[in-house]
């Protein structure tokens, strides 16, 4: 019975070893940098620096498994994506660094040297040139692999020659000496060497650090000094219109990936509709998983036409990621990539990698036809009401209402009869709009949506409406609840008419506008709506 327990014993003691020395996967961010951070996930002796006032330090395993290695890994080389430096686990490139552009950040679960803070570096020892490691104390961390990952960028950044990004109030004292940033969900900020474990979104920062309100610290001019001895990637787009990188379409998509830089950096892309159709695109940051786990850049898409007049700007305000999905006729379109800030955090360091799918149909179902299919949506006390227009050759098998509190991502609301043309409903959710879109399904089996229209919890006032549509040329009514400036464009997004609305009915110039299909878009301070105007 003993020799059995003692086989027991020692089964799960080698079990635990086993964990404690995952298997490290061999892994660079940018292996043509000469500069490198290496972390050191497996264990390591130091010797010789300025740490070792009292003997060797024995730095244990992280103790992590090999998926929350690589995820560890991967939220820090996104953190120092825009930089020409390479994130490394591979030793073998630290050894062959320059030594005075090189630091090791040493993962391990041995903290009881230093006593109880998650991690320890020496400010500017990236350029000291003696292997001089920072440290972070995964066992402190309870192993939670955001945790780990703040921590690792945050300590490399010291060994940048940064200090803390620190909170002070409006008399000039220091609140925090971590600035904790502000907000919640996906938008959620932090600086990286403030405190962010709670926030999605982290960054490089310009603020007040630690020695005083006034003492501005430009986290990028640090990084990117002439004593670190690196700089900035070069940029991998065009950054004008005529500089503009072309996709190569397969199967009418297409897939890019790019790097914002800098915050100045705005990258071109040009594309063809063959065509009038459907264009649809998503942006997308580079994340770790759901919502847009472990982005640092908040995506702006703008769409021009081919005489590079601005059409429109995709950025929903409480996402990372941006989407387009609009109709399109025929001829050369750009879109125009850039990092922003939002609500919570500064447009500042708003830089990482991004991916682009795209995606067009020409002509097809999914195009609406010259005839009525308009969605209109209105607040009347605490309900939402919704009310539309639908014309069609075939008849009308089913209609569903969608809706999404994102602008992205619809869901069924309900499904209404087919002679339906309005719908009432009390929403749960207060403080943001709510998008709303119909989807019709006819019997010859084609499937249309309306135009998409998000109801706002303070909107009090209405939004203006079209009281003919079809119209007829230079007779276009229009009735105005308050004071809106409007536009009328063509499909390519060329501005024929414009001017001002005051409040009541008004007959808008628009004696140059011949037969066809016409967007007119309403505007006033920072909401925007957009309708489709047949004109006959």
């Amino acid at each position: 019975m003993k020799n059995l327990f003692r086989f027991i014993a020692l089964l799960v003691a080698w079990n635990m070893q086993v964990s404690l020395h995952a298997q490290v996967p061999v892994m660079s961010s940018y292996p043509s940098a000469q500069a490198v951070i290496f972390l050191d996930f497996d264990g390591h002796t130091v010797q010789g620096t300025s740490w070792n006032y009292a003997g060797p330090i024995v730095c244990g395993a992280s103790g992590l498994t090999t998926a929350k290695i690589i995820e560890v890994f991967n939220r820090v080389a996104e953190d120092y994506r825009p930089f020409n430096i390479n994130i490394t686990t591979d030793s073998t490139l630290y050894w062959s660094a320059p030594v005075m552009q090189r630091t090791r950040v040493i993962i391990t679960i041995s903290s009881s040297w230093y006593g109880t803070a998650g991690g320890v570096a020496f400010t500017g020892s990236f350029s000291w040139g003696d292997n001089t490691p920072a440290f972070v104390f995964s066992a402190l961390h309870g192993y939670r692999v955001k945790d780990i990952a703040e921590a690792t960028s945050h300590e490399a950044g010291h060994t940048l020659g940064l200090s803390h990004q620190s909170k002070y109030d409006a008399d000039c004292y220091k609140v925090s000496e971590y600035n904790s940033g502000q907000g919640t969900g996906e938008i959620g900020w932090a600086p990286i060497m403030g405190v962010g474990y709670s926030k999605n979104f982290t960054l490089w920062n310009y603020g007040p650090n630690t020695f005083g309100c006034t003492n501005m610290q430009s986290d990028l001019d640090i990084i990117t000094s002439a004593g670190n001895g690196f700089g900035y990637r070069v940029d991998d787009h065009g950054t004008d219109f005529s500089t503009a990188t072309v996709p190569v379409f397969a199967a009418n998509e297409f897939e890019m990936e790019g790097i914002v830089e800098r915050n100045t950096d705005k990258d071109f892309f040009r594309f063809i509709m063959p065509g009038a159709g459907r264009f649809e695109l998503n942006a997308t940051p580079y994340n770790v998983g759901t919502g847009n786990a472990g982005s640092d850049l908040d995506l702006q898409v703008s769409l021009y036409d081919g005489a590079q007049q601005l059409l429109s700007i995709y950025n929903p305000g409480t996402l990372l990621n941006s989407v387009a999905d609009t109709t399109l006729s025929a001829g050369t379109y750009y879109l125009k990539v850039e990092g922003k800030g939002n609500q919570y955090a500064p447009a500042y360091a708003s830089l990482g990698s991004y991916s682009l799918l795209g995606r067009i149909e020409v002509g097809g179902g999914e195009i609406l036809p010259l005839r009525k299919f308009q969605l209109r949506g209105s607040k009347n006390g605490d309900k939402h009401q919704l009310d539309w227009t639908f014309e069609a050759d075939e008849a009308v098998k089913g209609q569903v209402i969608e809706r999404s509190l994102d602008g992205r991502r619809f869901e069924e609301l309900a499904e209404t009869g087919v002679e339906s043309r309005n719908y009432i409903y009390r929403p749960q959710e207060t403080g943001n709009p709510i998008y709303y879109r119909l989807r019709a399904d006819l019997a010859d089996g084609r499937r249309y949506y309306s135009n998409t229209v998000n109801i706002r919890e303070y909107e009090t006032g209405g939004r203006p409406r079209l009281i003919a549509n079809p119209a007829t040329a230079g007779t276009v009514q229009v009735s105005s609840p308050a004071a809106f400036t409007y536009r009328i464009m063509d499909l390519n997004g060329r501005i024929i008419v414009r001017g001002q609305l005051s409040q009541g009915s008004h007959t808008v110039n628009s004696a140059q506008l011949v037969h066809g299909l016409y967007m007119i878009q309403f505007t006033i301070n920072d909401q925007q709506w957009t309708d489709k105007l047949l004109v006959r």
